[in-house]
């Protein structure tokens, strides 16, 4: 067991609340093949960043907003296999409201759909990519989201799944908790995390005073 304190918590959407994997790899996929390029380089580029960003690194010539539409569209009429990842809700259940935010590089509607999909609570504030300018790895989107909560970014654990939000994360002065559900665990350590661990069932909140603005928080670090 690890204890760690902190103010606030940011949690990625995507592959740390919840699987949407399915839909992603359905609907790049078929984006890939309808302009020629490979699914598996753009499945695993398009993971943890904002849809346009990619439209953007593939189609630089394209009306950008018109493609990005096409794709919100697809990702949000398909939430076949959208479930809430083992532990989620009974982490985000323990956690005091005010004190947690998801900072997701999905669209607000998108992110919507796939929170109530997934069966999960959504927070008073919610940070996406309809907020931002930058998105992951830059710090603005983890910045953002430690303002929402009004804290700093130091004072915050950011949990992550990709190399992407790690970056993001460690840039805005926090620290990471990565998860191994979609990379390699040296590819999340080489991007910065400080721990690495199974998912949110790995992750408890220590009892503490309600008022208490530290946040204390039990990881099982060893591989289950």
């Amino acid at each position: 067991m690890t204890e760690i304190s902190c103010r606030g918590l940011l949690f990625d959407l995507d592959g740390v609340l919840a699987d949407s994997t399915p839909v992603v790899i359905r609907v790049w996929k078929q984006w890939a093949v309808e302009h020629g390029f490979d699914p598996v380089e753009v499945v695993r580029h398009a993971h943890g960043r904002p849809s346009l960003a990619t439209v953007r690194h593939y189609l630089p010539d394209a009306d950008h907003e018109l493609e990005n539409l096409k794709v919100e569209g697809r990702e949000i009429a398909d939430v076949e296999g959208v479930v809430a990842l083992p532990g989620a809700r009974e982490l985000l259940a323990s956690l005091p409201p005010n004190r947690w935010t998801i900072v997701t590089s999905c669209t607000r509607p998108l992110a919507e759909v796939r929170i109530r999909a997934a069966g999960l609570p959504l927070p008073k504030k919610l940070l996406t990519a309809n907020d931002i300018t930058h998105g992951k790895p830059d710090p603005e989107p983890y910045l953002k989201g430690a303002k929402l909560l009004g804290v700093a970014g130091g004072d915050c654990v950011v949990f992550e799944d990709v190399p992407a939000g790690v970056r993001s994360g460690k840039a805005a002065g926090a620290r990471v908790v990565a998860f191994r559900t979609t990379f390699a665990e040296h590819e999340l350590r080489e991007a910065g995390a400080d721990w690495v661990v199974q998912g949110c069932e790995s992750v408890s909140l220590i009892p503490g005073e309600a008022k208490n603005p530290t946040l204390h928080l039990a990881l099982k670090t060893g591989k289950l």
